[in-house]
């Protein structure tokens, strides 16, 4: 049979091996033995025995302990309550923290007894690493499930997270007397066209487009993306009181949009939750459904014409298959582009496609545009235009050579100079007629 002193030697071997550090404190006298002294407190002067383990503790931990956790200290290396936790439990164990050379090391406390409960055994170990590991998993599942509900394309929440606030809704539909809140449909025109002849990136771009007019007007709402055209407004919060006004302002824009071509054209019906018809919030949907088919109905009896950016300055417009043209042209531009603004010119009508973050961050008046140098000089600073004609004037001079680099300043919509570098060519016919000018424009 195994002797105590043998049994002692293999029990205080595996907590080694467990452990960092590893106290034994007798319950009597509270005199103290550290079988495997832990490097983390050397700079403490924690003794490696004692008479008082518990006095000695307190002194040499708090040197380094989180200010935060002082009191969990406290209560740890409390003999009473450290008697009191074992009585109905075989051990406790609590986590704290310690600073050491100005970096928070996590640190964990276990506490038990010995069989004859002649000893209480206070073991540390440090979980700096397991800790962040698990503060990375967390954040990677934080990450995940931010990404299951929220779209990639346009940055809005997803189907996954319409549902889940719809069940909110629901809920609050039977809990919250008084609970208003109302529900906007959108369906975007036209998307399989865009992608059938212009591409899927325009699809992609003119998806992204919607969104930001979506989101631009209902500010305070939130957006979600329940299909490739098809966006749901939730309004129960500032844009409540405005919603007839948000909602004629999403309309107006949409319409202006389809009669100059200009600008995403967007079908929506709006419903309000009625809690003397309503029970569900799919009744609410189902009604802004309906409303939605009804506004798109209506924008396609509306009159339709061509209008372009300062249209009335035009000598010839521009035919449909050149500005079909002019369209495969620059999502091949944007495709192979890898970045930076981007700007096409048809030069037989002087009729130009911008890129929509150009439109947007420099105030340009349409993604369509006659004329567009002429606006686009207007934002130029005065002292980089002298620079800014030579080279224009010196790529028209011999359009087969491409455009040398140029660094200039340029007014931004919020009247900042962004510093620009472009990159231009230009594109002539079989008989060498200048055809078509663009480029890429790169901002520093």
């Amino acid at each position: 049979m195994m002797d105590s002193q043998e049994a002692f030697s293999q029990f205080s071997l595996t907590l080694i091996n467990k452990f960092d550090c590893v106290y034994y404190v007798n319950a009597d006298t509270d005199n103290y033995i550290n079988l495997t002294p832990i490097k983390i407190l050397e700079s403490t002067g924690f003794p490696f025995y004692g008479d008082d383990f518990y006095t000695d503790a307190i002194k040499h931990i708090q040197k380094c302990v989180h200010p935060d956790d002082l009191g969990i200290i406290k209560k740890l290396f409390n003999k009473k309550l450290i008697i009191k936790r074992l009585e109905n439990k075989d051990f406790h164990t609590e986590v704290y923290r310690l600073i050491i050379d100005n970096k928070i090391t996590h640190m964990r406390h276990t506490e038990f007894l010995t069989l004859d409960k002649s000893n209480i055994i206070i073991c540390m170990e440090n979980i700096e690493k397991a800790f962040q590991e698990k503060e990375a998993q967390k954040k990677s599942l934080e990450s995940a499930e931010r990404m299951a509900r929220f779209d990639q394309l346009t940055g809005v929440r997803n189907k996954n997270a319409f549902q889940e606030y719809s069940e909110i809704i629901n809920k609050k539909i039977k809990k919250q007397k008084g609970f208003q809140f109302a529900v906007t449909l959108c369906d975007m025109n036209n998307l399989k066209l865009i992608n059938d002849t212009q591409g899927h990136s325009s699809g992609d771009e003119s998806i992204q487009r919607t969104s930001r007019m979506i989101c631009n007007i209902f500010k305070h709402s939130p957006v979600f993306r329940i299909g490739g055209d098809e966006f749901v407004i939730i309004i129960d919060s500032q844009d409540y009181n405005k919603r007839d006004e948000l909602l004629k302002a999403l309309r107006d824009e949409s319409l202006a949009n389809k009669l100059s071509r200009s600008g995403p054209v967007v079908a929506s019906g709006m419903a309000v939750y009625d809690p003397k018809v309503d029970d569900s919030f799919s009744e609410v949907f189902k009604r802004a459904d309906k409303l939605m088919y009804k506004n798109k109905q209506e924008l396609k009896k509306s009159t339709q014409y061509q209008s372009y950016s300062n249209l009335e300055s035009v000598e010839e417009e521009i035919t449909p298959e050149r500005k079909r043209a002019l369209d495969k042209l620059f999502d091949a531009l944007y495709t192979v582009s890898g970045g930076g603004y981007l700007y096409l010119n048809d030069m037989r009508y002087d009729f130009s496609r911008w890129s929509l973050p150009l439109v947007d961050d420099f105030n340009m008046d349409s993604e369509y545009m006659y004329h567009a140098d002429k606006y686009w000089q207007e934002h130029i600073h005065p002292d980089d235009m002298q620079a800014y004609k030579e080279v224009i004037k010196e790529i028209f001079a011999s359009p087969s050579a491409e455009m040398k680099p140029l660094t200039y300043r340029s007014r931004r919509a919020d009247g900042t100079y962004a510093v620009l570098s472009t990159r231009g060519f230009v594109i002539t016919s079989a008989e060498g007629r200048p055809e078509y000018f663009g480029g890429i424009i790169i901002s520093h």
